[in-house]
């Protein structure tokens, strides 16, 4: 077609930068990460429209709630930049609603997947690879995390970003059909497998609580009792008890800590747990 507008792959690398680093740009609990989408998409709607009306038109539609996993969710923004650049060449399927509806029906399903596999599953491994490798001290953990983590969470956040721009509107039936609610369960299974490892790993709670005879001889050992009974018990009590608070009380990250601080001060205090130990 005479004429037709196709975005440059500079507009395109300067969108993907913006979403990767502002995808939370002026964040608040009303707007979320919608700020962070206006910034992306700014580029792409200054070299799709020439006239200022054309260009507040559009941004228009970036400017309705949007919230998301925002690493997986790079491919919403990829879309949308295909859609945007279909509807500049006038293409009356796409419009502001179908962009808008398309970005409210993905940032949900996207969410999930992206919590399941980034947060869930890819940086506890990473952070237990790390962990690992700061035995004793050392610092190449620490290195190893922020190097590895960067490199993928940019690299995969591109890859994202051009293919959704590639797939357009086809990307839909991908992401939110029978094949992605397949996947999503996968990656959630996965994920509760990776962080129940982990907390096994790295995670260690024993009690130093015993009862002796007059004669100063320990008769009941409680933790040999437990460990007889089901090794670790109290690891997994720990761990399900800050699942539970978090995830069904909704109780703040820092609170838990805080209450873990405050139950390892009293179990001391009571020699339930020994001081010398490490819980």
């Amino acid at each position: 077609m005479a004429g037709e507008k196709k975005l440059s792959k500079k507009a395109l690398m300067r969108s993907f930068h913006e979403w990767y680093y502002g995808n939370l740009t002026c964040f608040s609990q009303e707007h979320m990460q919608t700020f962070g989408y206006l910034c992306a998409m700014l580029p792409l709607v200054e070299e799709l429209y020439d006239k200022k009306e054309d260009q507040k038109e559009a941004m228009n539609t970036y400017t309705a709630f949007f919230n998301t996993e925002p690493q997986v969710g790079s491919v919403v923004v990829g879309i949308t930049a295909g859609l945007e650049e279909a509807k500049a060449n006038g293409n009356e399927d796409v419009d502001a609603e179908t962009i808008n509806g398309l970005r409210a029906g993905l940032m949900g399903p996207l969410a999930g997947i992206g919590d399941s596999l980034v947060v869930g599953t890819l940086i506890p491994v990473l952070l237990g690879i790390g962990l690992g490798l700061s035995t004793g001290g050392s610092p190449v953990g620490a290195i190893f995390y922020i190097i590895v983590w960067n490199l993928i969470a940019y690299f995969g956040m591109k890859l994202l970003y051009f293919k959704g721009y590639e797939l357009g509107g086809k990307a839909v039936d991908l992401l939110v059909g029978e094949q992605a609610t397949a996947i999503r369960e996968s990656i959630v299974m996965l994920g509760t497998m990776v962080i129940g490892a982990v907390a096994a790993t790295w995670v260690s709670v024993t009690t130093s609580f015993q009862l002796k005879n007059s004669a100063g001889k320990a008769f009941l050992v409680l933790q040999e009792k437990l460990d007889a009974v089901y090794p670790n018990m109290l690891t997994a009590i720990f761990v399900i008890l800050c699942w539970w608070l978090m995830s069904k009380k909704r109780m703040n990250p820092l609170m838990v800590m805080l209450l873990l601080v405050v139950i390892a001060f009293v179990g001391v205090a009571v020699g339930f747990f020994n001081p010398g130990l490490s819980y």
